[in-house]
């Protein structure tokens, strides 16, 4: 599995940041082709200190080659477009592929 995750920095309204991300913002995010699963929060918090950042997405690929496919999509390029309309604090996105373990 390979792993997309958006980290927002505090937006200039809040309140406009979640209801664009949630009616707006995810329905694209849901139409990128290869998407297997995602999940968001704006619950981010520390363990110690103040969070650095606001929201948080992750988005779960079969392999990498499967996520720069979708960031490539149409579908992908509109998501990405997007971001400017409520992400005015600014993103952080970063890939990898997650690797399994027990404990």
């Amino acid at each position: 599995m390979h792993k997309l995750v958006v980290l927002y920095s505090e937006p200039a309204d809040p309140d406009h940041f979640r209801d664009y991300y949630v009616t707006r913002h995810l329905p694209l995010v849901m139409e990128m082709p290869g998407l297997l699963a995602w999940r968001y929060s704006f619950d981010v918090a520390a363990t110690t200190g103040e969070a650095p950042y606001f929201a948080v997405f992750e988005g779960d690929f079969a392999d990498a080659a499967a996520m720069a496919a979708a960031r490539a999509s149409p579908q992908g390029r509109r998501v990405a477009a997007d971001v400017v309309s409520y992400a005015t604090g600014g993103a952080v996105v970063i890939h990898y592929p997650v690797r399994d373990g027990a404990g």
